[in-house]
């Protein structure tokens, strides 16, 4: 049932643009796998083997930490709501650290130019293969909306609170790799 392609085609495209989450998975050679789910509204299509993801802060930086040690990465897409199927983009994944040119020319030119609050870094990835499954497995859920949790509690701290927390929680994984996020250029 599953289908591959060397790139992503006008009809993945579409698709995606129509999702509300995925997911990103990303190992280091040692330690944790890590999974962490995502807004879909953070996610770009910038070719068809180009893609990208603004990445808020949360309670640790796992991906950004795996991606220095091997720089592979799995996002999936899944449809919860409408005809099943899934979709994988696998590839390797570069961080760009906010306040860095390469940040912020993606989020000119990807991103409108509008950065949510607490926004930490932009992984870009380039891909390598796509793979479409079926989906028939995954659960229908109705979506309601978007949480303004993340949001409210990036707004709620000042920008000095907000890089004590990432300087204490987004630094190194659970594994104690750096995440390159403070890391002078």
């Amino acid at each position: 049932m599953a289908k591959q392609f060397p790139a992503l085609l006008d009809q993945h495209i579409d698709w995606i643009g129509r999702q509300h989450i995925f997911f990103t998975a990303s190992a280091a050679p040692t330690g944790r796998v890590n999974v962490s789910p995502r807004p879909a509204t953070a996610f770009r299509v910038l070719g068809p083997n180009l893609v990208a993801y603004l990445d808020q802060t949360g309670s640790s930086n796992e991906t950004a930490a795996h991606i220095r040690q091997l720089n592979r990465i799995t996002l999936m897409f899944c449809a919860v709501e409408g005809p099943p199927q899934i979709l994988r983009i696998y590839g390797s994944a570069t961080a760009l650290h906010r306040g860095t040119g390469d940040y912020d020319a993606l989020l000119a030119s990807g991103f409108g130019g509008e950065e949510p609050a607490g926004a930490r870094q932009i992984l870009r990835i380039d891909v390598d293969l796509v793979q479409t499954s079926c989906g028939y497995g995954v659960p229908l859920f109705d979506y309601s909306g978007e949480r303004p949790s993340l949001d409210n509690w990036s707004k709620a701290k000042t920008p000095e609170e907000l890089e004590a927390y990432q300087r204490e929680k987004n630094t190194v994984s659970l594994d104690g790799f750096a995440t390159g996020l403070f890391d002078e250029a």
